[in-house]
């Protein structure tokens, strides 16, 4: 396997192509692990993750996808892909069936128990699904489960292809053709090499390729702990029905639970190698295998020249579509708090620069005047017609002073002297909680829907919060960046003298909200 493509650039009408095709491709990394995330680094063990991640599909199943679909599809009849997938097979298919096949409908049948952000990334690379009751992990051979509903789909029609990940020998020969020929090129120093076991395809066709080159090599196969569930990888008990020549590929076996495969992805992720948690579920197959050896004496049989062992395990997948059970699966303590967390269910409205205003620019937008306001009496500037001013400050300040005509709805979270919303998480949590309360008053809303609303307060951070949540319910709205502090500054209401009168006949308000007007 040699290409001469060192500087990873894909040209012209077919680069797409060639760009999925591991025989134009420089070979997927091999990555050592440093010395702090290998616990057998001083016992002459080397430790290398393959990174199947970096295929252009993002995961191991992308060479037997390629490998099926060039055997099956007839570009002059195929027009459906159909394969029972828990997700990254049936997602590399599609991606390659569109690239190398021109096929653009692939179809994924899978469990009903299939996690709603596995769905939801089916529906993003374009798939159409059919779900399937019963086990998550049927039976090949169950005539009651989707991966013979396709099987019987595909016998109906000849533009209908179900590769059959389960019985298609071309799974398993993908990773002679590839995979094995990529790690042996890199590493001929290779002892040992660790793989999961779902399909079987990727030991089957691994453990076969290095009994032909090195047969030295011990092969590791993984499986999931009984009873227990990682993506992708069986139980061995699940292994029996599997006809894929894997037992002749393996000569040890090793059972991983859940929890520690998704600790050593999580911990792989955080050190640079981001990985899925079938990822973490090969290295702790692999360490468990090394402790056994230590434990017994006879690890250093593994070793190669020199009395050093070179590891190999896959990484298969990546961490997205799983981040979920992460958090399911790991103590709270693995992960770093939240800091302000109550600010995840309040202030949810979008905020615009251009609704934060500075006073002498939106003033005379609301109000008339003969001249510059900084120049003008507040009792002798009127608020021009559409056109409302919200006050949030309390009674008594308003009461002191306020521009003219404006509607004091006073805030119980709000005073003089209270920290911004935005440097406090309570602050914005209680008054944005009230905001809302009071502007689902309907017929408040209805009569500033009316209007273009100016919105104030003491330092215009609560006004720009109001503001978001006026716009949200679709509120011509606008805050004064600083606000009355601001409007003091510009001078504005230096010499103001009128007082205050209550009034309730401008706006239709319920009586919980204070309002008070400036007659004209």
């Amino acid at each position: 396997m040699t290409n001469s493509n060192e500087h990873n650039v894909y040209f012209g009408s077919n680069s797409l192509k060639k760009y999925f095709n591991p025989d134009c491709q420089p070979p997927l990394p091999l990555v050592e692990l440093p010395e702090y995330l290998n616990p057998f680094y001083d016992d002459g063990v080397r430790i290398y993750a393959k990174m199947m991640t970096m295929h252009p599909a993002n995961n191991v199943k992308a060479m037997p996808a390629l490998n099926m679909l060039e055997s099956s599809v007839d570009s002059n009849k195929t027009k459906t892909i159909i394969e029972y997938s828990s997700g990254s097979t049936v997602i590399s298919m599609s991606m390659i069936a569109r690239v190398i096949h021109g096929v653009q409908d692939t179809r994924a049948f899978l469990s009903n128990k299939t996690s709603d952000a596995k769905l939801k990334l089916m529906q993003f690379f374009g798939l159409d699904i059919t779900l399937f009751g019963g086990p998550s992990q049927p039976e090949p051979v169950d005539s009651r489960g989707g991966i013979q509903s396709a099987h019987r789909m595909a016998k109906e029609s000849d533009e209908i292809v179900n590769p059959n990940q389960y019985e298609n020998d071309n799974n398993w020969q993908s990773h002679i053709r590839w995979t094995g020929p990529q790690i042996f090129r890199q590493l001929p120093e290779i002892n040992v090499l660790c793989a999961g076991m779902g399909t079987s395809g990727t030991m089957t066709g691994l453990g076969t390729y290095f009994k032909g080159v090195k047969p030295s090599v011990m092969r590791l196969g993984v499986c999931t702990a009984a009873g227990d569930r990682v993506p992708g990888p069986r139980s061995y008990a699940l292994m029996r029905p599997v006809e894929f020549p894997w037992k002749e590929a393996v000569d040890a076996i090793e059972e991983v639970g859940s929890v520690d495969s998704y600790s050593l992805s999580l911990k792989l992720c955080r050190e640079g190698l981001v990985c899925g948690p079938s990822s973490g579920f090969n290295l702790q197959g692999l360490f468990q295998m090394l402790s056994k050896r230590k434990a017994a004496g006879t690890l250093s049989d593994l070793a190669g020249s020199g009395g050093i062992t070179h590891c190999v395990f896959l990484c298969c997948d990546l961490p997205y579509q799983y981040i979920s059970e992460y958090f399911q699966k790991l103590e709270t303590e693995e992960f770093p708090p939240i800091r302000n967390e109550r600010l995840a269910k309040v202030d949810l409205h979008r905020y615009d620069e251009a609704w934060e205003r500075d006073a002498l620019e939106v003033l005379p937008q609301v109000y008339a005047s003969a001249r510059p306001l900084e120049q003008t009496l507040l009792s002798q500037i009127t608020l021009k017609h559409l056109h409302r001013v919200l006050d949030l400050r309390q009674a008594a300040d308003f009461n002191t002073w306020h521009l003219p005509e404006s509607i004091n709805i006073s805030l119980s979270s709000l005073g003089p002297h209270m920290r911004s919303p935005f440097s406090d998480s309570a602050v914005l949590e209680s008054q944005w909680v009230e905001l809302e309360q009071i502007f689902r008053n309907e017929r408040l809303v209805s009569d500033l829907g009316l209007h273009h609303v100016l919105v104030v307060c003491y330092s215009g951070d609560t006004a720009r919060v109001a503001t978001s949540v006026l716009r949200a319910k679709g509120i011509n709205a606008d805050s004064v960046r600083g606000g009355h502090h601001a409007l003091r500054m510009h001078g504005i209401g230096r010499k103001m003298s009128v007082t205050a009168e209550c009034s309730t006949s401008k706006i239709p308000i319920a009586t919980a909200v204070s309002v008070s007007t400036v007659p004209p």
